[in-house]
């Protein structure tokens, strides 16, 4: 029965209670009442109202407020109807039983939160006729159903007896019902009224409830309502039996230690059980393990805890997972290294063209390995332009030595536990990646790529950078401490390579630690064997032309490098030689037929018209405008700097987005040219009458540094004179309050990008003409280099008679 009927408890922890009226002979007055053929009707959710039996209700949905409301204003009266589902928040008429009851609203309370709480006193038993409105509230024409009198055989007596009987036994075993209930009970002398409200207090499913209400005959009713107090007297029983059997003197550690033992001894009569098998299992993996003294007392410790742990319980899976791990992992073991230096440049070569600097770094490893036998692996930092081939790289050179490969992507790694592992304890802990990846390929000296190590973040969960170090320091990481394995673990023989863009945005004291090789981008004439020798058998490979007769030529290939790409690595020269291919395939696939070999008209046909060309160097050619040379992470680029002239009071206008060091450099260069106006033959009142406004396009891309000094003072000094800067002439250089010129960084690229745009000359730091002795001359063709100390010098090269 349900223990909440006779004892009061809060109202959030209750929806209803059945309570006994002042009068249980009410019941019989029902019959008296008159009851419209037409009834507002409430869904009540997770109980049933009996004839008799008055029940306080909350209610919450605004129907069902509107349809308490209007009937508490006429005659009181309201169809109660139980829901077929509890879950269902708008109930619709197929969610509602066929049969009710008509209760009669005693009371109305308005709840401090808002709420309305009715006490509702079922009359009648009803059935619904038919729904007649659904909106604001459901009405039903309402069909009563006869009540059948009690019998007064004795057969019917000794029902309601056995009824009381039942009912008085439930209540003594269960400890939270008050014994007053059985006294209650045994005053309830109207049969009717008894089945109704034992009914109304029974904890039993709701449409038992429902069925109680609908059968007819009473004593079909009193039937099965014996059945449903017959089963809840056996749960009633039992669960006094289990409470009883919990207060014995036996400790429940000891009794289940106890049931564990007898368990394991019939097992082992049986035969063991599977569980024991696999800790069999992993001992024998384990005694073949080439591990630490540490990590083997771990590992026996593992064991023996496994051995006394059901596998029911939660720490063992996290036992056998972290046991699992430990033998997975390859302790000490390592692949051989090939010492081939002849067919490891070989290799390196076929996969990759140029890198010259990357390629003798590894084979002079390979050297020191080969002579010594052993050697703490190099940490090495590939730093480039997008699409040069780093990543690739790495894979390149693990198939050179011999060495499994493996890529760990690092880049937007915000959680420190990526790295180190989470503790075990935690709820879907894990190693970090970098024993993961280990434990993928089987392998203690792997080629690791570390992909984008320069965007590595960091917030409230840690910093992955810092935890990096220790895995990126060749004097410690042969003690890796992961937290989920709670043990050492040697990585000095991972061969590390970070791969990065820009190497200032790496934390400095992890930069500290990496061997830096600068990959800068690739000439044009790089460019057109890469694609000889890679891209266009790939593409022709994937778009299944590689056994026809496609060519495409060096001219047809440098068309496609100099009019439709500008960039420092071949990506979209791979998808532009896709755009081609596709093309030929649907040509193909169309006539059957193909063109031995794609000429420059051919291309122009497929690609459109050129994206780029060297015509606007033409169109720069007025005085006030020079040719810059910019460094950025994805390569070299070119910019202008404009200068004009209006009438003013000597302001200086700074647009095109601007850092502040760019700004610096022009405020610099025009109080240069200030100071030595008369020396360069300019009227110094000009500075006082005229304003000169500098942009540097495009305005939408941020530009900052001090390469762009030269280049502003000489296009500030063409616009006072009315003298052109040299047309195809660009310049790169730092500029002081002296008028010296100092050197800048990231020349190689600078260069290209000047030889990719159709630029001839350039104007250069006398410091930085040891950069370009290290570029391939081939690649530098047809570029003239002018070498200045000061700034007069750079004028007198810069400035056309």
């Amino acid at each position: 029965m349900k223990e909440s009927s006779f004892f009061l408890q809060p109202e959030d922890q209750m929806d209803f209670m059945p309570i006994i009226p002042l009068n249980e002979n009410d019941g019989e007055s029902s019959l008296e009442i008159t009851v419209p053929t037409e009834l507002p009707v409430l869904p009540l959710r997770n109980t049933v109202l009996f004839p008799g039996v008055v029940l306080p209700i909350t209610v919450g949905r605004d129907k069902s407020i509107r349809a308490v409301n209007d009937a508490y204003k006429a005659d009181k009266l309201i169809g109660v109807l139980a829901q077929k589902d509890s879950n269902v928040e708008d109930p619709t008429i197929i969610d509602m039983e066929d049969v009710g009851t008509v209760a009669r609203i005693i009371k109305m309370i308005k709840m401090p939160d808002g709420g309305t709480t009715v006490i509702l006193q079922g009359r009648r038993r009803f059935k619904v006729g038919a729904i007649t409105s659904e909106d604001p509230y459901f009405k039903a024409q309402v069909v009563l159903l006869q009540e059948e009198e009690a019998p007064k055989d004795q057969d019917f007596e000794a029902y309601v007896s056995n009824i009381k009987d039942l009912a008085t036994q439930i209540i003594q075993l269960s400890p939270n019902i008050p014994s007053e209930a059985a006294i209650i009970l045994k005053n309830i002398e109207n049969p009717a009224f008894l089945i109704h409200f034992i009914s109304s207090n029974l904890n039993t499913e709701l449409h038992e409830k429902q069925q109680l209400l609908e059968l007819h005959h009473i004593k079909s009713r009193a039937d099965l309502l014996m059945q449903l107090l017959q089963r809840e007297l056996q749960f009633a029983e039992l669960k006094n039996k289990l409470t009883n059997k919990t207060k014995t003197e036996l400790d429940k550690q000891q009794r289940d230690y106890f049931l564990q033992q007898q368990l394991k001894s019939i097992k082992d009569e049986l035969g063991g059980d599977s569980n024991e098998r696999e800790i069999k299992e992993m001992q024998k993996k384990g005694d073949a393990k080439k591990w630490s003294a540490a990590a083997k007392e771990i590992f026996r410790k593992g064991i023996e805890k496994l051995e006394r742990m059901h596998p029911s319980t939660p720490d063992y899976s996290i036992v056998y997972n972290h046991l699992d791990l430990m033998l997975e992992l390859p302790w000490h073991e390592y692949t051989p290294d090939f010492y081939d230096l002849k067919k490891a440049r070989k290799i390196l070569d076929q996969d990759h063209y140029g890198m010259g600097k990357v390629k003798e770094r590894i084979l002079e490893y390979l050297a020191v390995l080969k002579l010594k036998g052993d050697m703490k692996s190099p940490i090495l930092c590939f730093v480039g332009p997008p699409g040069i081939g780093k990543t690739s790289l790495g894979k390149s050179i693990a198939n050179s030595i011999g060495r499994k490969y493996v890529r760990l992507s690092v880049g937007g790694l915000h959680d420190e536990s990526e790295i180190r592992g989470h503790r075990k304890t935690y709820i879907g802990a894990m190693p970090g990646r970098i024993l993961q990846s280990i434990r993928k390929v089987k392998s203690s000296n792997p080629v690791m790529i570390l992909d984008e190590i320069d965007k590595v973040g960091n917030d409230f969960r840690g910093d992955p950078s810092s935890a990096l170090l220790e895995v990126l320091d060749p004097e410690q990481n042969h003690g890796f401490y992961d937290n989920y394995l709670e043990t050492e673990y040697d990585l000095s023989k991972v061969l590390f390579i970070a791969t990065a863009n820009d190497v200032h945005t790496i934390q400095p004291a992890l930069r500290d630690r990496l061997e830096i090789i600068d990959l800068s981008g690739y000439a044009v004439e790089e460019k057109i064997q890469i694609a000889r020798l890679h891209l266009v058998p790939k593409q022709k490979e994937a778009h299944g032309l590689l056994n026809l007769p496609l060519r495409v030529g060096d001219k047809v290939l440098e068309k496609i490098i100099k009019d439709y790409t500008r960039e420092s690595g071949v990506r979209e020269l791979d998808r532009q030689l896709a755009s081609i291919m596709r093309f030929e395939a649907k040509e193909f696939a169309t006539k059957d037929k193909l063109r031995p070999t794609l000429s420059q008209g051919d291309v122009e046909k497929i690609l459109g018209k050129p994206r780029y060309n060297n015509d606007m160097y033409k169109v720069a050619h007025m005085p006030g405008v020079a040719v810059g040379l910019a460094w950025t992470y994805v390569g070299g680029d070119i910019l202008f700097v404009e200068t004009s002239l209006s009438d003013g009071k000597g302001d200086l206008k700074l647009t095109g987005n601007l850092g502040n060091v760019m700004k610096e450099s022009a405020t610099t260069a025009l109080t240069y040219l200030q100071s030595n106006a008369r020396k360069y033959d300019i009227d110094p009142a000009i500075f006082q009458k005229k304003t000169l406004h500098i942009h540097v396009p495009e305005g939408a891309v941020p530009k900052d540094g001090p390469s762009a000094g030269v280049t502003m003072m000489s296009s500030i000094y063409s616009a006072i004179t009315g003298k052109r800067v040299k047309p195809y002439l660009a310049m790169t250089g730092e500029i002081t309050l002296r008028g010296q010129v100092l050197p800048v960084g990231g020349i190689k690229e600078k260069v290209l990008a000047a030889k990719r745009a159709g630029l001839r000359e350039i104007i250069l730091c006398w410091q930085n003409e040891k950069d370009i002795q290290q570029i391939d001359s081939s690649f530098i063709k047809g570029l003239t280099f002018h070498y200045a100390k000061t700034m007069q010098q750079v004028l007198d090269l810069a400035l056309a008679e």
